[in-house]
């Protein structure tokens, strides 16, 4: 059974106490605990404090309402939000003049009609993304006025055919843009639009001279999303985007975590041996205490697959990650057989819903404290049996 809310409370009052904002070294040691974040005026209220208010397990739609509309656009964003999710994800990645735009990439072949613009042919290429070399077309080689021009699709036709109804509905928006759309929506519903806010490969940008966590700050004040209690959680796959964020904005910050036999980018760089195997570990857990306040690992770290595709033991992680004070946020449930565990998959075609009830029933009972879905209906609807209060349906 899922963790309680007191229970989640008490991890949360932890994480205070564990936020820190000094690291300036990949490899530096943790924080001191008395340290205050910026702008708390020694108090050491931390980052945490507006995460108290997000309900318990928080279901976050991931890229919106992926599931059903084209992810990162405005339609995706407004389907999660008028379907209930408790916050709603956007990835950034900046233009060539600067602006930060939301798509999951920074390479658009999949996500928008560039191909069916003759007049940007010759800006297909192939570039090293994080040491992997990427062909298509990029977001920094082109100007937001260009992008403009363009509009989005589904990424994956093959598997979400419904999605693909949408497609050259909508067009690229930029943040500051889903960050108007989020105070509209705010003020209409009289509540907090709470966003998910990831940095995407923020070292290669930064050896562009697009650095994202300054333009990202810039626009967070100016919606006044840079404070404790701010309506907003920044994440990043490299832990040094997120040490930077925390030197210029006290919102809450998560680290995320992909395979554990993989590295951070940005310890590639900087020749720090360490994997996210040693980041899930009691000192890696407490090294990211020191500058964060939640880590968001990919579902395989707290329930790892066996060779058939089923779910195997849980590891120790998400206790282990409580026992530091951090909120634990995996990624990313789906209704399809193709993505669900083998226990959970219904027939042989992979773009029909298998048992995701089944699928999201067993991460929830891991005590997570929320969950990145594509789905947040089914999501919500699954959250409801582990929301303090309320017994589980027929068990």
């Amino acid at each position: 059974m899922a963790q309680g809310g007191a229970a989640r409370r008490a991890v949360l009052g932890a994480a205070v106490l564990a936020a820190g904002t000094g690291i300036t070294g990949l490899a530096a040691g943790t924080a001191s605990a008395a340290q205050a974040a910026p702008g708390d005026g020694g108090r050491g209220a931390g980052p945490d404090r507006g995460l108290r208010d997000l309900p318990y397990p928080t279901v976050i739609g991931h890229r919106g309402a992926s599931g059903y509309r084209p992810e990162h656009t405005i339609g995706s964003y407004q389907l999660a939000l008028d379907l209930g999710a408790d916050v709603i994800e956007q990835d950034l990645v900046p233009t060539r003049d600067g602006h930060l735009v939301c798509r999951h990439e920074n390479e658009i072949g999949g996500t928008t009609d560039v191909a069916d613009h003759p007049e940007f042919a010759s800006r297909r290429t192939t570039r090293s993304v994080d040491g992997v070399a990427v062909t298509g077309w990029f977001t920094e080689d082109f100007t937001l006025a260009e992008l403009k021009r363009l509009r989005a699709k589904e990424r994956i036709p093959a598997l979400r055919q419904r999605g693909t109804l949408y497609d050259g509905r909508w067009e690229v928006p930029t943040f500051e843009e889903v960050l108007r759309w989020a105070d509209r929506e705010g003020a209409r519903r009289g509540r907090k639009v709470w966003l998910y806010v990831e940095t995407k490969h923020p070292s290669h940008f930064r050896s562009l001279g697009l650095g994202l966590e300054e333009r990202l700050a810039t626009l967070l004040r100016r919606h006044g999303r840079d404070g404790r209690g701010a309506p907003v959680i920044l994440q990043s796959f490299e832990p040094s985007s997120i040490q930077r964020l925390a030197r210029l904005v006290a919102a809450p910050r998560v680290v995320l975590l992909s395979a554990a036999n993989t590295r951070p980018w940005d310890f590639e760089l900087a020749e720090d041996p360490r994997t996210v195997a040693d980041l899930v570990t009691p000192a890696g857990l407490k090294w990211i205490a020191g500058f964060a306040q939640g880590i968001g690992p990919t579902m395989d770290l707290v329930l790892p697959r066996d060779a058939a595709g089923g779910l195997g033991a849980p590891t120790g992680l998400v206790a282990d990650a409580h026992a530091r004070g951090l909120v634990v946020h995996p990624y990313t449930a789906r209704n399809e057989n193709s993505f669900l565990p083998a226990e959970y998959r219904k027939g042989a075609d992979p773009a029909a819903y298998g048992d995701a009830f089944g699928a999201f029933r067993r991460y929830f009972e891991q005590g997570i404290d929320g969950i990145f879905t594509d789905n947040p209906d089914t999501g919500l609807l699954a959250a409801e049996d582990f929301r303090p209060g309320r017994r589980p349906v027929n068990r």
